[in-house]
C-alpha cells in the first residue's frame, strides 16, 4: 500500500473517530464486550479443571456428588474471576474484536448542546 494510501485511510479514520458514537454502535460495543469476557471465563474455567481432576473420593470432600457438579462449580468460578477483572484477557480479545469491526477503543461520546 502506498503512502498515500495510508495517509487517506489515516484521514478517514481520523474523521471516523471524531463522529459521535450511535445507538447502533454502542450495543455492537457491548456485544463485544460480553463476548470477550465470556471467552476469557470460558478459558479461566479449562484452566482451573485440572486442579479438580486430582481430587479424589475422601473424608473431606463431595464424593460422587460433588464429581457430578464440578463443571457448573469450575464455570461459574470462571465467570465470576472475569466479571471481577480476570487476568487481563478479556479486554485484549476485545480489543482486537473492536480493530475487527473497524471501531476506536474508546467511543466518541456527544456532548450536550450549550
Amino acid at each position: 500500500m502506498s503512502s498515500l494510501n495510508l495517509t487517506a485511510v489515516d484521514a478517514a479514520l481520523a474523521g471516523a473517530a471524531k463522529t459521535p458514537a450511535t445507538a447502533a454502535e454502542l450495543a455492537k460495543r457491548g456485544q463485544i464486550k460480553e463476548t470477550a469476557q465470556s471467552f476469557e471465563a470460558s478459558f479461566l474455567t479449562q484452566m482451573m479443571a485440572p486442579m479438580f481432576e486430582g481430587i479424589g473420593d475422601g473424608e473431606f470432600n463431595g464424593g460422587h456428588g460433588e464429581q457430578m457438579v464440578r463443571g457448573f462449580l469450575l464455570e461459574a468460578m470462571g465467570k465470576q474471576m472475569a466479571r471481577s477483572g480476570g487476568v487481563g484477557l478479556a479486554a485484549s480479545v476485545e480489543r482486537e474484536m473492536l480493530k475487527m469491526q473497524g471501531l476506536t477503543e474508546h467511543p466518541v461520546m456527544e456532548t450536550p448542546a450549550q
